[in-house]
Order: C-alpha cells, then sequence, then structure tokens
C-alpha cells in the first residue's frame, strides 16, 4: 500500500516557501493531500491521533501519524508528523504556537479531522440511535474543525492569507437534502461542515484567507479496501462483485487537486463553494494516479446513490 502513496508525478514545485496545517492526516485523503503539498514544496505540519508510541485512536486503525511523516520525506517533500487531539483547545493552540515559533507563518489550513462513523448506526431515526455515539460524532467532525479554525486563522492573517479547505462528504446539491440511511448525526455533521464553510467565507470576506469546501468522491481509503478485501494495487478484483466501484478514486486524486488549488493565486473565486475531485481534476488538468479523471458526484447525480450497476461508468471517467 506504501507505494501507492509515491505514485505522484514529478514536476517543480509550486508551493516552495509556504507553509501548510493538515488537521487528521493519519490515513485516507489526509494523510495524501499532506503528500501531495509536502511534494508541492510547502512544509507541512501532519497531525493525528493514532501513533506508534501512543497506540491507535478510538478509530482503532493500524496507521499511525508517523507513517504519514515518512510518506511526505519519501516523496521528496519537509515538515512534521505531530500527535494532536484537536477537540483540545489547549493542544491545538499549542500546535499553532508551534507553527508560529518554528515557521513563522500558516498559508494553508486543512480541517480533514472525523473518524465518527463507527458511531454510525444506518436506518435508525433520532430517538433509535444511540445519544452518546451520535453526540460524539458532533464532537469529532464538527467541533474540531471549528476549534481548529478559531486557533489557526489569527496566524494565517498575520502571514498574509492564504487557503482554508474543509473537508467534507458530497457536493452541496446533494447535501441539500437529507442523506437517507446514514442516521440523523452523520446527516447532521455533514450539514454542519457546509455552514462552517458557508459562514467562515463571509467573516473571511474583507481577508486575505479563502474559506472553500473539498469533497472526494467514492475514496479508495484504507478501510475501504480492506471492507473489498483488495489493494490499491489489486482494487479492480472487487468489481466482479460490485461493478459500481467502478467510480471509485484513489486519495491521490482529490490530494493532487487540492495542492494545485494551493497554488492557484486566484483561488479566491471559490470561497464559499464545496468543489469535487473532478472539478479540480479538470480545472488544473489532473488525473488520478491510473490516469483516468473519476466524477463520482456527477455519477450519482446522473444515476443515483443506490446504483453499484456498473451502469455508464466509462462516462464519468
Amino acid at each position: 500500500m506504501a507505494d501507492a502513496w509515491l505514485a505522484g508525478e514529478v514536476s517543480e514545485p509550486t508551493l516552495s516557501g509556504k507553509v501548510a496545517l493538515v488537521a487528521g492526516a493519519t490515513r485516507g485523503a489526509g494523510r495524501a493531500i499532506a503528500v501531495e503539498l509536502a511534494r508541492a514544496g510547502a512544509y507541512v505540519y501532519a497531525t493525528g491521533r493514532s501513533s506508534r508510541k501512543g497506540g491507535p485512536s478510538e478509530i482503532g486503525r493500524p496507521e499511525t501519524i508517523e507513517e504519514t511523516g515518512e510518506l511526505m520525506q519519501r516523496a521528496g517533500g519537509q515538515g512534521a508528523a505531530l500527535v494532536v487531539d484537536h477537540e483540545d483547545p489547549a493542544a491545538v493552540g499549542d500546535l499553532v504556537d508551534q507553527v508560529a515559533r518554528d515557521s513563522g507563518r500558516l498559508d494553508v489550513l486543512v480541517n480533514d479531522i472525523f473518524g465518527g462513523d463507527r458511531y454510525a448506526q444506518w436506518h435508525k431515526p433520532l430517538w433509535e440511535h444511540d445519544l452518546a455515539g451520535g453526540l460524539r460524532m458532533l464532537r469529532m467532525g464538527v467541533d474540531t474543525h471549528v476549534i481548529t479554525s478559531t486557533k489557526a486563522i489569527p496566524l494565517m492573517l498575520r502571514s498574509g492569507g492564504g487557503l482554508l479547505v474543509e473537508m467534507t462528504d458530497g457536493t452541496s446539491q446533494f447535501n441539500s437534502s437529507y442523506r437517507e440511511g446514514v442516521g440523523f448525526y452523520y446527516d447532521l455533521v455533514k450539514a454542519n461542515v457546509e455552514r462552517i464553510i458557508k459562514g467562515l467565507a463571509h467573516e473571511l470576506a474583507d481577508h486575505p484567507v479563502t474559506a472553500l469546501g473539498v469533497t472526494p468522491g467514492w475514496l479508495r481509503s484504507e478501510n475501504m479496501l480492506e471492507a473489498f478485501g483488495v489493494t490499491e494495487e489489486t482494487w479492480r478484483d472487487a468489481l466482479e462483485k460490485v461493478p459500481g466501484f467502478a467510480i471509485s478514486e484513489s486519495p491521490t486524486y482529490v490530494a493532487r487537486g487540492l495542492a494545485a488549488l494551493a497554488g492557484d493565486p486566484d483561488l479566491s473565486r471559490f470561497a464559499g463553494q464545496v468543489l469535487t475531485s473532478r472539478q479540480l481534476a479538470d480545472t488544473y488538468d489532473l488525473t488520478d494516479a491510473d490516469g483516468s479523471r473519476p466524477d463520482a458526484w456527477g455519477y450519482i447525480e446522473a444515476h443515483g446513490i443506490d446504483e453499484q450497476s456498473g451502469e455508464g461508468v466509462a462516462d464519468f471517467r
């Protein structure tokens, strides 16, 4: 799996001199984003809770934040991999103080913190859903984003501005309706993230920080690959049982797009929007690691969220 993270295109660094913080970089899209920002020349602070010394977080996955740091180095980048609990305002404040002390600036903030899926209870209404688990999801997926932005935005403003990205799941159009089946709390988390984007874009309108959202499509995260019994190298083997998996994408896809976005001198035109992996790929002429250009949310709009036959997938890659 590790080699798949190094499948980036070799190009001239476009983010040299920039400093980025990727909150929630232990695995999945967050890890890939940290790697691609580092590959593009930024100095990246990658944070997470799972570590070799302290063990896994409550998510219970084997990936560690130290591995992310090693992948950034193997991609030719520089940065620091740090254990930080983004639910703790004091810990996040200390992190931002360290960034200011060591690097003197912060140009890119990516909030990709969640991991609350384990508490989601599918097809259960609010009054039947476990209350403690539901509130835990809100703490992990909403409070962490608010705390991190609160602590980091002042440093970004002192640095002259930059890019603040809220990672989410779904387009604005898709999330404007209730997400059936996933449970009240999961839907509420995603609705809250969308509102954070709108609120920050409004409050930063007269400041040089651009706030926006980014959503991957059907992401081939470590957990997803395990669920299908495949690896990033063999993921197509899963199509025999689930043809619709053909619309999936690697974490590198959205990460490449976000790294290109961070280097766009005119990125303020996207303030308040939620951009998909495909929109970023089209804007910056990028592809996934295998040379394809998946459009999972376009496929969902055309065929519905439950379509798994793979019908018409070729038109959306």
